[in-house]
C-alpha cells in the first residue's frame, strides 16, 4: 500500500516553485484537487492541479505524469485548456519521510462544467450539437498533434460564461495507463465506465476513434439526460459497452430527430472501423443533423486506411492458396508468366471501368419522392409563430403551439416540434410546436453569511448558473463566507442567469505604521475596517522623540489574518 502524504498545514498562503500562490479549492476529482491560484511573477490568475497523495508517491507515475504534462503544454488551441507549467513540491508523508508531489499550473477558465449543466436535464438539440462540435474541434487538433485524450466525459468539458467549449486534461489519462497504479486507483482517476469505448473496456490498444466513441456517449447524454448504458457496477457498464447495442436517443427523448439518431449510433459502433474515422467527419455529419438533413455514410477512403490500417479479415481460400504459392519455393510452376503487354492492357481496362463508374456515380442526383398524402415536417426551430405557421401550411400540416420555458431560445421563437423536423407525416396531421416563453423568473435567494459551498448549492438548486467569485478583505466576516451577490438577494432574475459572488478572504491589509505616533497607530489598527489588536512596546535602545513615533512593527505591511495582534515599538531611551 502506498503511504499517505500530508501537505503542509499553515495559515500562510502556500507557494509552489516560489511563484504560484495556492488559493481556494475550486474542483476535486479522482486524480487531483484543483485550486485557484495566482502566478505572482506574471500577475495572472491560474488553476493549480495538485496530485492525489496516493499517486504522488509512485516514482514511475511521476515521471510519466511530467512527460505528459510537457506534451500537453505544447498544444495551443482556443478549445483546449492550456498547461503553463509543471513541477514537484517536497512534502512529508505520514511517516515523516520527504516525497515529491507533482503539480500542474493551467489556464484558469471562468465557467461551469458540462457535468453540472447536465444535472438539470437534457439540452436542446442545437445546443448539444454546438457543444459537441466544439469538443470535436479540440479533438481534431489534438489528434493531428498525435495526442489521444482517452478520458472524454462531461467532467472534462468546461463551458465558459461566453459559451465557448474548453476541453481539459489532455495527456493526463495516458500517464495513468502507463503507471504502476492499481486498477482501483486507475478507475478512480478515469472516472466511471459510462464513457469507455469497447476497446478500453477490453484492455485493447486505443487510437483517435476511441475519443470519438466517448464523444458519442457525451452527445447521447446531452440529448437524453443520461448515458446510453447504466448498471450497478462499473464492470456491468463496461460489459454493455462491449456486447450490447445502445438505444436510439429518440426512444428516450422523443424530441430528438432521426438525423441525430443516425449520428449518435454511428459514433457508438462497437467496431471502430464502422465509426467515424476522424473528428472532422463526425463534426460534418453533426452539423448536417443540426440543420435538419440526414447524413449519408461514406465509404472509407485511402486516408483512413493509411491512418488506422485496414480491418483484420480472414483470408479466403483463394487468397490462402496464392499466399502459399508466393511463399513456397518448392512448388513448380507449370505455366509461364503472361506477356507484359497483356498485363498493361488488363490494368488499363480496369482503370477505364473504374473511371466510368465514378463518373456515373457523381452524376447521380438524390431524389426524394413522397406519397400523395405524405408530408415532411419542416424545420421551424428558431422561427416566430407566424413564420412556423406559414411553413406548416405549405406542406398541409396543422400546428398546435405550446408554451415552454427555455434558457437558450429567445422568447417567442420556436424551440422544436413533435414529431421532429424531417419526420414523414400525413397531410392534415397536427404537429405540436414548442414555443419559448423565455427563461422563468426567479427571486435571487439571500446566501450572505453562508459558506461558499453552501451558497453555490443553494443557487444551483434555485436554477441559476454560478459566475465569478471575488475575494475581498473583511474584518468581521470569516474566510470563505459570502458577503454579497450580484444580482443582489431579493431581486428578480431569470432561470439560467449567472450569479457572481463576493466572498471574504479572512484577511485585512495592514498599513505601514512607521512614523505614526503611538496614539495614531493604535487608532489606525482599531479602526472597524481593520479590527486589529495593537500591542505597543517601548524601545529603550533609541532616544525619545516628540510624539513617540513608531520605529518598528513586527509584521510587514500587506495581508494579515483578521483579528491579528500587531506589535510595534517606539523610542523611550
Amino acid at each position: 500500500m502506498l503511504p499517505d502524504v500530508e501537505y503542509p498545514a499553515t495559515d500562510e498562503p502556500r507557494m509552489l516553485a516560489g511563484r504560484y500562490r495556492v488559493g481556494e479549492l475550486i474542483g476535486r476529482g479522482g486524480m487531483a484537487d484543483v485550486h485557484k491560484g495566482v502566478d505572482i511573477r506574471l500577475g495572472r490568475t491560474v488553476a493549480i492541479k495538485l496530485l492525489k497523495p496516493s499517486l504522488a508517491t509512485d516514482p514511475a507515475f511521476r515521471t510519466r505524469f511530467r512527460q505528459e504534462a510537457q506534451a500537453a503544454a505544447r498544444m495551443a488551441h482556443p478549445t483546449i485548456v492550456r498547461v503553463f507549467d509543471a513541477g514537484e513540491e517536497t512534502v512529508r508523508d505520514a511517516r515523516g519521510n520527504e516525497v515529491q508531489a507533482p503539480f500542474i499550473v493551467m489556464e484558469y477558465v471562468d465557467g461551469v462544467l458540462l457535468r453540472d449543466i447536465l444535472r438539470n436535464g437534457p439540452l436542446d438539440a442545437p445546443e448539444a450539437a454546438r457543444i459537441a462540435s466544439g469538443l470535436l474541434t479540440a479533438l481534431e487538433y489534438s489528434h493531428r498533434a498525435g495526442v489521444v485524450h482517452r478520458d472524454i466525459k462531461p467532467g472534462n468539458i468546461m463551458i465558459t460564461r461566453a459559451g465557448q467549449v474548453k476541453v481539459m486534461d489532455f495527456g493526463i489519462a495516458r500517464a495513468i495507463s502507463d503507471s504502476s497504479a492499481t486498477v482501483a486507483q486507475t478507475t478512480a482517476i478515469l472516472g466511471t465506465a459510462s464513457y469507455f469505448s469497447p476497446e478500453q473496456a477490453k484492455g485493447e490498444t486505443v487510437d483517435a476513434r476511441t475519443d470519438l466513441y466517448s464523444t458519442g456517449v457525451v452527445l447521447f447524454e446531452m440529448l437524453t439526460g443520461r448515458p446510453p448504458f447504466r448498471g450497478d457496477t462499473a464492470v456491468a457498464v463496461a460489459y454493455q459497452h462491449v456486447s450490447e447495442q445502445p438505444a436510439k436517443p429518440s426512444s428516450v427523448n422523443p424530441q430528438v430527430s432521426p438525423a441525430f439518431d443516425m449520428v449518435v449510433l454511428r459514433a457508438l459502433a462497437k467496431d471502430r472501423y464502422q465509426r467515424y474515422q476522424t473528428a472532422a467527419e463526425f463534426r460534418d455529419d453533426l452539423e448536417l443533423a443540426a440543420s435538419g438533413k440526414v447524413p449519408v455514410q461514406k465509404k472509407r477512403d485511402a486516408f483512413d486506411a493509411a491512418l488506422f490500417g485496414d480491418a483484420v479479415t480472414s483470408p479466403t481460400p483463394t487468397e490462402a492458396a496464392l499466399r502459399q504459392l508466393a511463399d513456397d519455393d518448392q512448388v513448380v510452376r507449370t505455366q509461364s508468366r503472361p506477356p507484359v503487354l497483356w498485363i498493361w492492357a488488363g490494368v488499363l481496362s480496369v482503370a477505364v471501368i473504374i473511371a466510368a463508374l465514378l463518373l456515373w456515380t457523381f452524376n447521380q442526383k438524390p431524389t426524394e419522392q413522397l406519397a400523395d398524402n405524405a408530408a415532411k415536417v419542416p424545420h421551424v426551430a428558431g422561427l416566430t409563430v407566424k413564420e412556423a405557421t406559414n411553413q406548416l401550411d405549405k406542406v398541409k400540416l396543422s400546428g398546435d403551439f405550446t408554451q415552454q420555458s427555455s434558457t437558450s431560445v429567445p422568447k417567442g421563437k420556436v424551440i422544436g416540434t413533435n414529431p421532429a423536423a424531417g419526420v414523414i407525416a400525413s397531410k392534415g396531421d397536427t404537429v405540436t410546436v414548442y414555443v419559448s416563453s423565455g427563461a422563468k423568473a426567479i427571486d435571487v435567494p439571500d446566501v450572505s453569511g453562508k459558506s461558499y459551498d453552501e451558497a453555490k448549492s443553494a443557487l444551483t438548486t434555485a436554477g441559476f448558473a454560478l459566475g465569478k467569485m471575488t475575494q475581498v478583505d473583511s474584518a468581521t466576516v470569516a474566510a470563505n463566507v459570502v458577503i454579497s451577490t450580484d444580482p443582489k438577494a431579493g431581486t428578480t432574475a431569470h432561470e439560467g442567469d449567472t450569479i457572481n459572488f463576493t466572498v471574504s478572504n479572512g484577511q485585512v491589509t495592514l498599513p505601514d505604521l512607521t512614523g505614526e505616533s503611538v496614539q495614531q497607530a493604535t487608532s489606525t489598527l482599531q479602526d472597524p475596517k481593520l479590527g486589529l489588536i495593537p500591542d505597543p512596546e517601548p524601545d529603550p535602545s533609541c532616544a525619545t522623540q516628540t510624539g513617540a513615533p513608531v520605529n518598528h512593527q513586527d509584521q510587514a505591511p500587506g495581508p494579515v489574518p483578521q483579528g491579528s495582534t500587531i506589535k510595534f515599538t517606539y523610542c523611550t531611551g
